[in-house]
């Protein structure tokens, strides 16, 4: 309803003598997403719930597009005096957004003075240190947590002789040689995400440093430094494999993973919240496992880092509004709902007690694939260079580092010319980003 129409309703109700209708009472709590597919069906549900569940607010979400798109959206809207009162940002916009002085409402200041239950260790560990401060003050609400894992058609594998699921790159390699000779012409294996499988959680999976300062986790002035020999090689082999589409790449985002769904490519990497898309549109057995390592990395594999998005509240909002908003984040946090959500969507219980719900429910027993990033993000315990990354203007930066890892498989660059100006580009970017966040 619109203010003019608020208006109008309001005056009819004085000219009669009534009192205002109680649904004008109602206060309305905008959620700008970037959930598509199925996930999308599981936000407007969520959405749908919470309002069913009391009569003071209505929760509305929109999507705003693509991860870039919606934080970029949001911003703008924060500038000009509109923004919306939940945005939800993939978690490589998180040092920009903790930089946004002003901009923001931290999580656990809205929380304290909503009266609203919220113990931050009640979320998974490797959860809440991603969106937190380095004394544990939680800035934005875990939502739809990920990791990267290998989705697997299993009828394909099957068909092209390859009897197990690979589990190092070199048997990724031969799988998808396999695969190529049995008909798979245009994708032996491919992923979405280009930085984010082949630098950000290769690095992690392997225990090399992305960056110095745990990844920037411990400061701002840190120094990129992903061009080691173990990077150059890897890229290296993508370029030989991109050659004759043993490997073929697929773009910068989650737009290609269509290609798993349609058969085309029986192995792709991307990530576990891929899940509730999976399930909607393979026609064929299929199963996530974790992703692949070189077995002469010693210590390999480490242990994941998330993916996905978390729920940052904007500045400017009354009392009241962000008041609506806690007690909806009081409600995504039900133990119950969490479960629930996270067997659905194939992204993490963000409570402790959601995921010890659904083991002793037998959930994995029958449904092993949502367990799989769980796996991964516990398979060790984390180090400097695997806890996680926080890199200011982290959202260009990662077009950078593709559009190197682009020039490389067109043949413009050698694998290490094109890491080592990914790396000089990032860091000049990192240097600008210091300036103006001091």
């Amino acid at each position: 309803m619109s203010f003019r129409q608020i208006a109008a309703a309001t005056a009819v109700a004085a000219t009669f003598g009534f009192a205002a209708s109680p649904a004008l009472a109602v206060t309305e709590i905008q959620w700008w997403h970037a959930m598509t597919g199925g996930n999308n069906d599981i936000v407007n549900k969520l959405a749908e719930e919470f309002n069913a569940s009391q009569s003071d607010y209505k929760v509305v979400p929109t999507f705003k597009g693509a991860y870039p798109d919606t934080m970029n959206a949001g911003i703008a809207a924060f500038r000009a005096g509109n923004a919306p009162h939940i945005m939800q940002v993939f978690e490589v916009g998180t040092a920009t957004m903790m930089s946004a002085k002003g901009a923001i409402k931290p999580v656990y200041e809205l929380m304290k003075e909503a009266g609203e239950p919220f113990d931050p260790k009640a979320y998974l560990p490797a959860i809440t240190g991603y969106y937190s401060t380095s004394k544990g003050d939680m800035l934005s609400f875990p939502f739809n947590s990920s990791s990267m894992v290998m989705w697997i058609n299993k009828d394909e594998l099957k068909k092209a002789g390859v009897a197990e699921i690979p589990k190092t790159w070199p048997e990724v390699f031969d799988a998808a040689k396999k695969l190529k000779a049995a008909g798979h012409e245009t994708c032996g294996f491919s992923n979405a995400w280009a930085s984010w499988a082949h630098i950000e959680q290769f690095s992690a999976w392997h225990n090399v440093p992305i960056g110095t300062k745990a990844n920037g986790l411990d400061g701002f002035d840190t120094v990129l430094e992903f061009n080691s020999p173990l990077h150059v090689k890897h890229l290296q082999n993508l370029v030989e494999l991109q050659k004759d589409k043993t490997y073929d790449y697929s773009g910068r985002g989650s737009a290609s993973e269509s290609r798993f769904g349609s058969g085309e490519c029986a192995i792709f990497m991307t990530s576990s919240g891929y899940y509730a898309t999976a399930k909607s549109t393979a026609k064929f057995d299929f199963t996530s496992a974790p992703m692949p390592y070189y077995p002469d990395v010693q210590g390999a594999p480490q242990n994941s880092i998330i993916g996905g998005a978390s729920l940052w509240v904007m500045g400017g909002k009354t009392a009241n509004e962000y008041k609506g908003v806690a007690k909806f984040f009081t409600f995504l946090s039900d133990t119950n709902r969490q479960a629930k959500l996270h067997q659905e969507s194939g992204y993490l219980p963000i409570t402790t007690a959601a995921y010890e719900k659904t083991k002793a429910d037998g959930f994995y027993d029958k449904n092993p694939v949502p367990q799989t990033p769980l796996k991964e993000l516990t398979n060790k315990p984390p180090t400097e260079n695997s806890r996680g990354l926080r890199f200011g203007n982290m959202v260009q930066m990662r077009d950078v580092w593709a559009e190197e890892i682009e020039a490389a498989l067109a043949g413009k660059k050698t694998a290490k010319e094109a890491l080592d100006s990914a790396v000089a580009r990032g860091n000049a970017m990192l240097r600008t980003f210091e300036k103006t966040a001091k």
